[in-house]
């Protein structure tokens, strides 16, 4: 399975989709996309749902996503990473920062159940109209303070998107609704919401609560997603570290803690074989960033 990563904290691209032949890959950061024109399949994780024109999709780390259009489609796509949004101007601002990013987590983890964003209001379907506009004015333009004008309408685009994203609207767990979900998706949606408990993670507690034999849960999470089972947790893992890094002052073995890793050393280890630099390295990486802001 393929891997995009982002150069930058924040890109946006306006294209077509007619010439475009990538298959499906694992991103490494959020996006928000929506068609300006045309119809066709968008497949993430392995599912396929339509799309047509006015359709927005939110996407989280880690999903693998891609498109296929049955017409010809043109959509406009914000990328961010966590750095995007951890841009602030003074330590005041960090806890705010922890707490948006907890949000956006579940914002992206949680829309309407891996489905079609629905955004019913028409001032809010408007709202996002202008704001996308004004996002691809800024970023094209690129004039004094567009950066700082970016982070702001990106943050006022995610507030509407947030207030349409209810966990009153999504089916109950055993239900009817639920139950027809996509298994790989549950399995998705359980992993990211129990990331720091270890027992809620072993394939035998897996196997039970999907009603999976322990034998097949991870040759079932290969075949959907591309890769095994623990390298995703470990993935999701360190980039929750990472978050913690560089907008906390918890300290390694707080985080390793927190995110069920055996202890600091675990932890480190991990890190620095899917970041390529300890954790301590990060964060003092993490902190030049921030002074140069």
């Amino acid at each position: 399975m393929e891997h995009k990563v982002l150069h930058q904290p924040f890109e946006l691209y306006v294209s077509d989709l007619e010439c475009w032949k990538e298959r499906a890959l694992i991103y490494h950061f959020f996006e928000i996309v929506q068609i300006m024109e045309g119809t066709g399949v968008r497949r993430t994780n392995w599912n396929d749902f339509p799309y047509e024109k006015g359709s927005i999709f939110l996407f989280t780390p880690l999903d693998c996503r891609g498109f296929n259009a049955t017409t010809p489609t043109r959509f406009c796509s914000i990328r961010f990473s966590e750095v995007f949004l951890g841009q602030y101007k003074n330590a005041q601002d960090r806890e705010r920062i922890v707490q948006w990013l907890k949000q956006l987590e579940h914002i992206f983890s949680h829309h309407n159940r891996f489905q079609q964003l629905l955004v019913k209001d028409p001032g809010d379907c408007q709202q996002i109209i202008t704001l996308m506009n004004l996002v691809v004015q800024e970023y094209e333009n690129k004039a004094a303070y567009h950066e700082e004008n970016l982070q702001h309408l990106v943050t006022l685009l995610l507030n509407i998107l947030s207030r349409n994203v209810t966990d009153s609207t999504a089916p109950m767990a055993g239900s009817a609704e639920c139950e027809a979900e996509p298994l790989i998706n549950r399995m998705l949606i359980h992993i990211r919401q129990h990331i720091s408990d270890a027992d809620k993670l072993r394939v035998d507690y897996l196997a039970t609560h999907f009603n999976l034999s322990a034998n097949y849960v991870g040759e079932y999470f290969r075949k959907l997603t591309g890769e095994s089972l623990q390298h995703y947790i470990t993935q999701y893992k360190v980039k929750m570290v990472q978050q913690r890094l560089a907008f906390s002052n918890l300290t390694i073995s707080q985080i390793a803690g927190e995110l069920g890793f055996t202890d600091e050393s675990h932890l480190g280890r991990q890190f620095r074989k899917h970041s390529g630099e300890s954790p301590l390295e990060y964060r003092k990486r993490a902190k030049l960033l921030e002074n140069q802001n």
